[in-house]
């Protein structure tokens, strides 16, 4: 069974308990958190976001100059492919597949590391926003607070006060 099935069940289930409890005269508080406002607009993701950019930047720059040494060596070898000899062409040829394959390779150990530092800092901001979310569920007697949903009423959305206390909190970092 597919994660967002089991998660349709388990919705499904909570909202029929949350019915029944409900006939019973119980007023049930149901809230919801975008996680995607708030990995987008919470200071503490902006500051990692930024943090992550200027620790991956200069690779960046090197691989961005990598490409277009690769395609300079590439326009080079198309334009003199016919004034070489057989053999300089064929090792010239070598050279740049080794050139391209190097190339890929730094590539993707670049997306690699970028994408594992990027789930380090975002799984920091979602522990501190699940956090928060917890607080404001306790403070404010929310029986359910749903992070992800078809639909949520904007009645209900909560996300705003996350992203506040995410803000306020002056533990940065």
């Amino acid at each position: 069974m597919t994660k967002l099935k089991t998660l349709q069940i388990l919705m499904f289930i909570v909202l029929l308990a949350l019915a029944s409890a409900s006939g019973a005269q119980t007023t049930n508080k149901i809230g919801f958190v975008s996680l995607d406002r708030i990995l987008r607009d919470a200071a503490p993701a902006v500051r990692a976001q930024k943090k992550i950019e200027a620790e991956f930047s200069k690779r960046d720059q090197e691989l961005q100059r990598g490409a277009e040494q690769l395609k300079q060596q590439q326009e080079a070898l198309e334009r003199n492919a016919v004034t070489m000899s057989e053999s300089e062409r064929q090792r010239r040829e070598r050279e740049f597949a080794e050139a391209t394959r190097d190339f890929q390779r730094k590539q993707r150990e670049f997306r690699e590391d970028l994408n594992q530092r990027r789930n380090e800092e975002l799984a920091s901001v979602l522990e501190r926003a699940n956090r928060a979310v917890r607080a404001i569920a306790e403070q404010e007697k929310y029986d359910i607070v749903f992070q992800e949903a078809v639909y949520a009423n904007p009645r209900i959305d909560i996300t705003d006060k996350v992203i506040k206390v995410l803000d306020d909190s002056k533990s940065a970092k």
